[in-house]
């Protein structure tokens, strides 16, 4: 199939360019427009897309690509999700469901159809192979998430560096020195998940900031391989009294876990968690946590994805957008001071 960054080459412009060329909306000189019409027939191009805006319509539907994997916390993508819906409803769009197990054939199938005016990517990679698709197709898009290249994207994330941040401060404060970060399965880290990979850096930079001594193991989040975890972390580091949870599946083993080991929480063990509000709330002890609004997301994403079309409709470059939400730490009693060191009677 012929895309429309296959004329762009042939015709020896930009993607945008020849977007303006089908769409009449920016004025373009004589000779570049008789160079894209030339590269269009030559190619034999069906522009869909830029046929529907040459008649000055829109197809009024955004297709939102969401992460189809076992390894993502379905109810906060869910929650997103539906967020996205309501606020593509205020604007008079409908929302199309795209899974990103087709990754950047995906994308381009969407792009070359013209189904929709544009795309909001979920569950971003640090180098997601999607963008340069979004990029050659010239199709409007932003992301929920931060690539590690944000250069011509929209982007709205939770500010994860930050979150980590907050939680090393937080046990710093309370005295502790021997810290664990639990994190999500290997395979988010292989694939270099953005919101993986920042929340372990902006942990790891304010802890060395902060002096604490610290190690961080992945985990499957199973209360089989959170066994595993704590054993190999107490194994490694006997004193041991703070941890950090980013896996949504392992803050319910940790906490039954912990007391088995001779740790009772928060008197020998102070547990941090990154989840959503209302998770953090099932758990006894009431367990601190750093939230962020994830319907937030949803709506900052659709707003922006909607001044992008609105943009490229007059014939204006669209302006690239960073939106990073503050996170939020709410003590409970999941965590508190360090008192004394665990004997060594109790550790296991």
């Amino acid at each position: 199939m012929v895309t429309l960054a296959d004329v762009a080459r042939h015709a020896g412009v930009s993607p945008s360019t020849v977007s303006y060329v089908l769409s009449g909306k920016r004025s373009i000189s004589e000779a570049t427009r008789r160079r894209v019409q030339h590269a269009v027939e030559e190619l034999g191009y069906h522009p869909n897309a830029g046929a529907r805006a040459l008649a000055g319509r829109r197809s009024h539907i955004i297709a939102l690509v969401v992460p189809l994997r076992t390894d993502v916390y379905v109810p906060i993508m869910m929650e997103i999700a539906v967020s996205v819906t309501m606020a593509a409803r205020q604007h008079g769009y409908d929302v199309l469901l795209i899974t990103n197990d087709e990754g950047p054939d995906g994308v381009r199938r969407v792009a070359a159809s013209g189904l929709a005016d544009g795309v909001i990517l979920m569950d971003v990679e640090l180098d997601d192979e999607r963008i340069p698709v979004l990029r050659e197709q010239g199709i409007q898009a932003s992301m929920i998430g931060l690539p590690a290249d944000s250069t011509g994207l929209s982007c709205v994330d939770h500010d994860f560096a930050a979150a980590g941040a907050q939680c090393a401060d937080h046990l710093a404060d309370l005295g502790h020195r021997e810290v664990a970060f639990i994190g999500y399965a290997p395979a988010v880290y292989h694939r270099h998940a953005g919101y993986a990979e920042r929340t372990l850096t902006g942990f790891r930079e304010r802890a060395l900031e902060r002096g604490l001594r610290f190690l961080h193991r992945p985990c499957e989040g199973t209360y089989e391989s959170t066994a595993g975890t704590l054993a190999r972390i107490l194994a490694d580091r006997p004193d041991t009294t703070g941890f950090v949870v980013q896996n949504e599946n392992a803050i319910g083993p940790l906490l039954q876990l912990l007391p088995t080991s001779g740790r009772t929480v928060p008197e020998d063990a102070s547990v941090v968690a990154l989840c959503p509000e209302q998770l953090a709330e099932q758990y006894a002890p009431g367990l601190t946590a750093v939230t962020g609004p994830a319907q937030e997301l949803g709506r900052v994403a659709v707003d922006q994805v909607m001044r992008r079309i609105a943009a490229a409709e007059r014939g204006t470059d669209p302006e690239d957008e960073l939106v990073l939400l503050a996170p939020v730490l709410t003590p409970r009693q999941s965590s508190g001071p360090l008192l004394a060191p665990v004997p060594p009677a109790r550790r296991r």
